[in-house]
């Protein structure tokens, strides 16, 4: 039986505030078993949270994306920190890290954000969830001097090249990957994805942003993540059965979610 770990989902955005129930319902049929969903912010952590107790197979991780960084007051880190640590659903600090793309935090206010974060994960013993989007360096040179490799976590939506995966697989880091790997111009992920040793790659798909082709600019869903396992064993030059078993494998060691 296939069986697929969707690492990286995003349910509670309104996107699917019309028929979420029914989309999620049909996961299943897609050999879609478990998923976590993935906090954005605050307001995104607490909904998250809300929406993993609904369903057994349903994880969450809580965290505040750059670009949310002004979430973080007195009153709200009080709250991350209780639930990160006391939620049973709760099974990551995430996502977080650095985005230079769109650059709506100050840097600075960035890295603060994404250290303290790092120093919750550590203190609970769970992992992080990483965003980096054109901040490669200063996100390599951050989770080292936070000694990244303690904590453990994945580096989600991972886009950047070969040679900087080798920094993240030396920290003993997960790659999380998606639509993104089927895309025509996705070459340098594709060498990437090519270099990664399966061991380290689990899929996902940051539903509901990043269909995977030939549903590009759709809304995304975890049941097209088939399209992105096919596209990682033909870059692999595997048997996509393969695919699935190790990265469901994978998701279970990367979450700490015990027996598989």
């Amino acid at each position: 039986m296939k069986k697929i770990f969707d690492t990286h989902v995003h349910y509670d955005d309104k996107a699917f505030d019309g028929d979420r129930d029914d989309v999620l319902s049909r996961l299943s049929s897609h050999g879609v078993l478990k998923v976590t969903d993935i906090g954005a912010g605050i307001d995104s952590s607490k909904a998250a949270l809300t929406l993993s107790k609904k369903y057994d197979w349903m994880y969450c991780a809580l965290g505040v994306i750059p670009g949310s960084c002004s979430d973080i007051n007195e009153e709200t880190w009080k709250w991350l920190c209780e639930a990160a640590e006391n939620e049973e659903k709760c099974v990551a600090i995430g996502e977080i890290g650095l985005d230079y793309h769109w650059d709506d935090d100050p840097r600075d206010l960035q890295k603060k954000c994404f250290e303290d974060q790092m120093d919750l994960a550590r203190k609970i013993g769970k992992p992080i969830v990483v965003h980096s989007r054109d901040a490669a360096k200063d996100t390599i040179d951050i989770m080292k001097g936070c000694k990244a490799c303690e904590i453990g976590g994945v580096i989600h939506c991972y886009s950047y090249s070969a040679e900087s995966a080798r920094d993240f697989l030396e920290m003993g880091f997960y790659f999380g990957i998606g639509g993104v790997v089927t895309f025509k111009n996705a070459r340098k992920l594709a060498e990437a994805v090519e270099y990664i040793p399966l061991s380290n790659i689990v899929l996902e798909t940051d539903c509901p942003y990043l269909a995977p082709m030939p549903h590009r600019g759709e809304r995304n869903q975890s049941g097209f993540l088939d399209l992105v396992a096919e596209r990682v064993a033909e870059i692999k030059k595997i048997p996509v059965d393969e695919v699935y078993e190790q990265t469901w494998q994978n998701a279970h060691r990367l979450y700490k979610l015990g027996q598989i």
